[in-house]
């Protein structure tokens, strides 16, 4: 890649509907092909874009869960290899032994270049999907190094500085933020907090939520795109609702880690002083 080149990358935010693959996919097409017509070359989904979120039970997220061959993996692949562009979004994963995970691909022109399973289940996730025990993963693209994890993972540094020691600059996290109460004027929480993971690695983020009243739950529709200082660049928008936020970014800003004269992000760490921090040295 040319790592001086920009690269133009887009939130899709929409409203998957929990137990109609075949919608989602053709809703997740349209998306694909709207922000690549309008320049996107890494585009980004919503987490379980393929299935929708809030499951009655296990037995009906099994369901609804494809293997990495199927139908949606299958599409999202297609389109990557026709547009020439990263596709990064969120699928109900069909495990070994009727076991289901959270899990996003990753695909380019090439094909599948990575698997993610959600490490951190938040709330009756745990209930349902078997947890991912393997770092995120950072993979060489056209348009630059792409790590991806799945929303509550942002919750945690520790992880979200794996990737940054590991070279990505940009990490794309398919989303889905359920919807909680806030002080008047404050910017939902799960912003903030991505905003304060790129500016502490100096590491681009897009985060991509989803919109859509699901069996009573609303969301936060807070997707962003943020820049290495952890400043947004798109998002969040508003007005809420079905969106495609773009951003034309310099990923080669993520490898200054240097914040002064004299700071170095990384090589100011001392995780002898961590605790067991210190194993992520």
């Amino acid at each position: 890649m040319n790592a001086s080149k920009p690269v133009t990358v887009a939130c899709c935010q929409l409203a998957p509907s929990v137990g109609d693959p075949a919608h989602n996919r053709r809703v997740s097409e349209r998306a694909i092909r709207s922000a690549a017509l309008r320049g996107a070359q890494v585009v980004v989904l919503p987490e379980l874009a393929q299935s929708g979120y809030v499951f009655h039970d296990r037995a009906e997220a099994l369901a609804l869960a494809e293997t990495q061959d199927g139908p949606t993996l299958q599409l999202w692949q297609g389109l990557a290899r026709e547009l020439g562009i990263v596709i990064v979004g969120g699928f109900c994963e069909r495990l070994e032994g009727e076991r289901v995970a959270n899990s996003a691909a990753l695909i380019d022109a090439s094909g599948v270049r990575a698997v993610y399973r959600k490490a951190h289940l938040w709330d009756g996730e745990n209930l349902i999907f078997t947890a991912g025990d393997e770092a995120p993963p950072v993979v060489e693209t056209a348009f630059g190094r792409i790590a991806v994890m799945i929303c509550y993972d942002l919750e945690f540094p520790e992880w979200v500085r794996l990737p940054a020691l590991a070279g990505a600059e940009l990490l794309c996290a398919p989303v889905n933020w359920p919807w909680s109460p806030r002080p008047d004027h404050e910017r939902p929480a799960e912003v903030v907090r991505v905003q304060a993971n790129a500016s502490v690695n100096r590491l681009f983020v897009a985060a991509c939520d989803r919109h859509g009243n699901e069996r009573g739950v609303n969301w936060v529709q807070g997707s962003v795109i943020v820049d290495a200082d952890g400043f947004p660049r798109a998002g969040p928008a508003e007005e809420g609702g079905e969106q495609i936020l773009l951003a034309t970014l310099n990923l080669a800003d993520a490898h200054n880690k240097r914040i002064s004269r004299h700071n170095h992000l990384h090589q100011d760490r001392r995780p002898t002083l961590y605790g067991e921090a210190g194993l992520l040295a």
